[in-house]
């Protein structure tokens, strides 16, 4: 039988290169006060959730990202009991956080509700940490938040979009500093910084800002078949521990989370860079 279905989702990047999926179903499609909000079923990634244009999660790689911005921190804090998510409405990286049991609350701060509501419903297996009683959701502006709050935390992961729309202020110097500021004195944080090769500019720019507020800044990266040129960036910020030297192992072996990327050696393979980026981001090799 002839499958007369021919719709396909392009998303390009810098109009030059980009990633195309046969779409098998268009299963929402929406405008929140804040972004436009797609969910499409793909044949090959399963449900797709698309902000403004671009891929957030898809059900098949989502793992990669969420594992990866959560649990490199925190199994390198010794004592991560209060952690802050800006952003991140999928709840991807709350159900990561929350495998930690040292984890006694995890605030996630997401600008738009109308994401963590579709998400809930279409996403249940991403989003399915976010009703535990340990989360606390607030739904306000992740720079406004940093800047009003008095709360302090161990570890705070900046789960942002693309540095455009409502997420443009969480790639800023002032942002930054905001989180400085609120971490305890022995904290981390960690921001996705894009991609490597289609945003060298913005993770040298974010690079060099994070290099004038914390004593110790890392990049670290992962392969995410979905997200541009499929490797993608992170950025550890850590006023005390070093995420090679001060690396958990023994705990990880203990606690035996269920993964399907991070493990004890992708923790410290993460952190060894590729020339490419060292030149362009680090100016050395």
């Amino acid at each position: 039988m002839v499958d007369l279905w021919n719709v396909w989702y392009s998303e390009l990047h810098q109009g030059r290169a980009g990633l195309t999926l046969k779409v098998k179903q268009v299963i929402y499609s929406g405008q929140s006060p804040f972004q436009r909000i797609d969910i499409l079923e793909t044949y090959e990634f399963g449900r797709m959730l698309v902000l403004y244009g671009s891929i957030m999660i898809t059900e098949k790689d989502e793992f990669v990202y969420h594992e990866m911005i959560s649990h490199v921190p925190l199994f390198t804090h010794p004592n991560p009991r209060r952690v802050l998510v800006i952003g991140g409405g999928d709840g991807g990286t709350v159900r990561e956080v929350l495998k930690h049991p040292e984890v006694e609350q995890v605030t996630l701060v997401e600008i738009d509700q109308m994401v963590v509501e579709k998400c809930k419903e279409y996403f249940p297996q991403v989003a399915c940490e976010l009703d535990n009683p340990k989360t606390r959701i607030l739904f306000q502006d992740g720079a406004q938040f940093m800047a009003e709050t008095d709360e302090k935390f161990d570890v705070i992961l900046v789960d942002a979009s693309d540095p455009i729309g409502p997420a443009e202020v969480l790639f800023q110097k002032n942002f930054h500093q905001n989180i400085y500021n609120r971490l305890n004195e022995d904290g981390i944080m960690v921001t996705q910084s894009e991609s490597p090769w289609y945003h060298q500019r913005t993770l040298r720019r974010m690079y060099e800002n994070l290099r004038s507020i914390f004593p110790l800044v890392r990049i670290y990266w992962a392969y995410v078949p979905t997200y541009p040129s499929s490797i993608w960036s992170f950025t550890l910020c850590s006023k005390k521990y070093h995420p090679i030297k001060d690396f958990k192992a023994d705990q990880y072996r203990e606690l035996g989370i269920s993964t399907n990327y991070y493990n004890a050696g992708i923790h410290q393979a993460c952190f060894v860079l590729p020339n490419f980026i060292k030149k362009a981001i680090l100016n050395r090799v």
